[in-house]
């Protein structure tokens, strides 16, 4: 396994927890923008640059590329903004009612439903993880995502924020409440 990137802090804007989500099969999105050509139309400052439906198959996505690495997704349902991650030199996660999603530094937006596991303790996940969760303080948790041999390949951290990573193609979030998931 190689290594995975460190995420501390990264994660979503407040009201993120009040998603709408229902059960349904898990998916992972990564839309493309649509126009080719010489009459390309950009799209205007501000106005998303593609929009992915997400895996509760209500809300979606509409990711801006702020710089290099450097991205905005806004979940959206019914026309109401529900959270925002914005990637800053790291991925950024968020939990939205058992809906995860994950914003990657490279604009891709991967989102799954259910899987969560309640910290602390040590739990396997997707793709062959192990992460051990451990309680920093009040809404603050801490996961080593651990590979082979327990050797730590990285650390993800949510602080009054949920926080997310992609670890070898696989993403993962954890919660302010310690509830890890991945999905692979």
């Amino acid at each position: 396994m190689g290594t995975v990137a460190e995420s501390r802090d990264a994660g979503s804007s407040a009201g993120s927890q009040g998603s709408e989500a229902k059960a349904g099969a898990g998916s992972t999105a990564d839309g493309k923008a649509g126009a080719v050509g010489p009459q390309a139309a950009r799209p205007k400052a501000g106005a998303p640059a593609r929009t992915v439906t997400l895996a509760d198959g209500i809300s979606k996505a509409q990711i801006q590329q702020l710089g290099d690495q450097h991205y905005r997704a806004k979940i959206v349902a019914r026309g109401d903004v529900l959270a925002t991650l914005e990637t800053k030199q790291r991925d950024a996660g968020l939990d939205a009612n058992d809906m995860f999603v994950v914003l990657s530094l490279d604009g891709k937006v991967h989102s799954w439903m259910g899987g969560g596991q309640q910290g602390p303790g040590t739990f396997k996940l997707a793709g062959g993880w192990t992460a051990k969760v451990t309680k920093v303080g009040e809404l603050h948790y801490r996961a080593q995502i651990l590979g082979r041999g327990g050797a730590v390949y990285g650390t993800v951290e949510a602080n009054q924020q949920d926080a997310g990573l992609v670890a070898n193609g696989v993403p993962v979030v954890l919660s302010t409440g310690g509830v890890i998931s991945a999905h692979a």
